[in-house]
């Protein structure tokens, strides 16, 4: 982009490192989209609805993962209490 300033620009000069990305990958797309320019198409709809099913099921998975981790530890816990009965009475 050089020195010169365009009309466009924000108004700062400084970009984070997600416009980066976004450079890296289309800088028309950076520029227009830094201009205010938005892009109209369905499949940028349609990927945006794929992206909140996916971020439901990571969602639903990590709840159940700390479900699953929190029944594993009751389980060990239990599981060590009752050997500790069993020797115990093993004693007595």
């Amino acid at each position: 982009m050089g020195n010169k300033k365009n009309s466009c620009s924000k108004d700062t000069d400084v970009i984070n490192a997600s416009e980066i990305g976004q450079y890296h990958y289309c800088s028309v797309a950076w520029y227009l989209q830094r201009c205010g320019y938005e892009p109209v198409s369905p499949m940028l709809d349609i990927g945006a609805k794929k992206h909140m099913e996916l971020g439901r099921i990571i969602d639903n998975t990590q709840i159940k993962l700390k479900k699953s981790r929190f029944i594993g530890i009751i389980a060990y816990l239990l599981l060590i209490l009752g050997l500790l009965i069993f020797l115990l009475g093993v004693i007595l």
